[in-house]
């Protein structure tokens, strides 16, 4: 009787690993934005399962973006700027020098990569903080109160002019 010839195992096939760290960890910007989703989506006061619905999405897919573990691709980028009423640098903002040389191309060497003119300035209204202020701001139910509020800050800016 013959015996059909065994086949040798192939090695272990590992996942892709593209965007991952060589430990096979998410890359650092993609944990970053995740980071930044969820940012904005606690500021508005939104559940993970009513983002993932406004996108198609269950919310265990939307606790990955959360976490980095799965990337976020551009035009699911686009629809979270757009649900989440942020533009999409909005979940590039706040990155410190040390994670902008995370980045895929950065790690393999390349370092022909342009950074952003040194005159270029971040949109204000995209940071965290302003979010935060203006949430708290439009938190205040009366209206006379509100307005002494902005003509304070008002006030303030104009001094430090």
């Amino acid at each position: 009787m013959a015996q059909t010839p065994r086949k040798e195992k192939a090695a272990p096939r590992k996942g892709s690993s593209r965007g991952r760290m060589p430990s096979g960890k998410p890359n650092p910007i993609d944990v970053h934005v995740g980071t930044r989703v969820r940012l904005r989506r606690t500021l508005l006061g939104m559940s993970q399962e009513k983002l993932g619905e406004a996108l198609g999405l269950t919310f265990q897919q939307v606790q990955k973006y959360e976490r980095g573990a799965n990337r976020v691709g551009a035009s699911r980028l686009y629809d979270l700027s757009r649900v989440l009423d942020v533009p999409v640098s909005f979940f590039f903002d706040d990155m410190n020098d040390e994670l902008k040389t995370q980045s895929p191309a950065q790690i393999i060497g390349l370092t022909e990569l342009q950074e952003a003119p040194a005159h270029f300035e971040h949109d204000p209204m995209a940071k965290r903080e302003t979010l935060e202020l203006v949430r708290a701001y439009y938190r205040i139910s009366d209206p006379q109160v509100r307005k002494r509020v902005y003509e304070l800050a008002k006030a303030l800016a104009d001094m430090a002019e």
